[in-house]
């Protein structure tokens, strides 16, 4: 590793596994002799900031935290044409997973000092009064949004089992909602309108620690892919949370798939959306009737994984 690495720390990621998993991984980078600075966030903003700055210097930048702070550093990055790397300690860490980033600290800090670059997709997003925001792994709206906000506030459960727990009180007091779904592709524009619980458009197969929403989803093929959930009994939602683990949920026929570059949301109720585990700014909620853009970016990270 020829550049330092300026690690930026979410010291409340994972209810604060990542001040006590930094000594381990920063061990480990001293002992490859790979130069690193460490320095905490504030917020997500601020982290941002710092993340601007160390691209600046010519660092790589590095992510120290779950999956919002990983994708919005990876839009920070992409956005300076830094390098980019990720330490993960929150409590989905499904970027780190999909990039085959190892959930030790010392194996992610090897990784860091030795792994290759490789390129990836991104995702930006945005409404009309709103400028883009980048993120890496998914943006829904719905249901899983709505969980989102009940497993961010939860301090109770740890691990994954937050967010399943989550979605099954979203799901409690669930009212139907009618999504509009614009489609752009290499063939043309296609729409779906359709009475249900929610909407993923994914760069990658995996959301809500794990849980495989869009199996068919590739991280570094130029091409979105979506998981329309139509209405049906609560009950087949919740079958759908059973199986979502391993990808089985979209055999159901209440889910469809799709695929696209370009994808734009619109909902006939105050609706909250997400992406990568975190509220958006602007869509929280978004309002009836107000178009959320969300579209690929190929190809514009480079972030470092395990070798070979």
């Amino acid at each position: 590793m020829e550049s330092p690495l300026c690690l930026i720390v979410n010291p409340t990621a994972g209810n604060g596994r990542a001040r006590a998993f930094l000594p381990r991984a920063t061990s480990a980078l001293t002992q490859a002799g790979a130069e690193h600075r460490v320095t905490e966030s504030a917020s997500l903003g601020h982290a941002r900031e710092l993340a601007a700055d160390a691209a600046g210097r010519g660092d790589v930048i590095v992510a120290v935290g779950g999956d919002g702070m990983a994708g919005a550093l990876a839009g920070v990055a992409a956005a300076c044409g830094a390098r980019y790397g990720l330490i993960p300690v929150g409590r989905g860490n499904d970027l780190a997973n999909v990039l085959g980033i190892p959930a030790d600290p010392e194996g992610a800090a090897r990784v860091l000092a030795a792994g290759q670059a490789r390129q990836v997709d991104l995702i930006a997003v945005s409404t009309p009064d709103h400028p883009e925001v980048i993120v890496a792994g998914s943006v829904y709206a719905g249901i899983p949004a709505v969980a989102g906000e009940i497993a961010n506030a939860t301090r109770l459960l740890g691990g994954s089992l937050v967010y399943p727990v989550a979605a099954l009180r979203a799901l409690a007091r669930w009212r139907p909602a009618r999504f509009t779904v614009r489609i752009d592709g290499p063939d043309g524009a296609t729409t779906s309108e359709y009475e249900g619980y929610a909407v993923v458009v994914a760069n990658s197969p995996n959301f809500g620690a794990g849980m495989k929403v869009a199996p068919p989803a590739v991280i570094d093929d130029g091409v979105l892919d979506l998981v329309l959930m139509r209405q049906g009994p609560k009950l087949t939602f919740v079958r759908a949370l059973m199986k979502i683990k391993d990808g089985s949920h979209v055999l159901l026929p209440q889910i469809s798939l799709d695929r696209g570059s370009d994808v734009t949301i619109t909902i006939n109720r105050d609706m909250p959306a997400a992406a990568d585990g975190e509220p958006l700014a602007c869509a929280s909620p978004l309002a009836a009737g107000t178009p959320l853009r969300i579209r690929n970016l190929p190809g514009v990270l480079t972030v470092l994984v395990p070798g070979g």
